[in-house]
């Protein structure tokens, strides 16, 4: 599998979320229905840091070899965040109520990107001409 194009993507996913989460956090909580206060402005953009800080490092480490033994610690890392994102929002999605088509698209995206983060993490890479 071309790791390339998988870690190109899933960089540019997280870092358009964690943009939009740092510069745009009242705009957000306000369209989710949450009151904005110091604090859940304060996790908005702790979360915006993290999406930014992993969207950085799959974007340094696209042009290495990932999987099998090569870069584990980045295949895990991703495979946790989506694998545990994707859980989280598929038992969601059927009970939130408000902006649900938010949720379902999510869950997807994030289902997608932890079934090639298992691939990734179970297959030994090859390196592409």
């Amino acid at each position: 599998m071309n790791t390339k194009i998988l870690m190109t993507s899933s960089a540019l996913f997280l870092a358009i979320i964690g943009i939009l989460l740092s510069f745009l956090p009242n705009e957000i909580l306000e369209y989710l229905n949450v009151e904005p206060n110091i604090i859940t402005i304060l996790f908005v953009k702790i979360m915006s840091a993290l999406y930014m800080g992993f969207g950085i490092l799959n974007a340094m480490a696209k042009g290495t070899l990932i999987g099998g033994i090569y870069n584990r610690p980045i295949a895990i890392g991703n495979l946790m965040h989506f694998g545990v994102g994707a859980i989280a929002l598929v038992k969601i999605a059927s009970k939130i109520q408000v902006h649900s088509e938010i949720i379902i698209s999510l869950a997807a995206v994030y289902v997608i990107f932890a079934i090639l983060f298992v691939y990734v993490f179970k297959t030994n890479p090859t390196k592409v001409k």
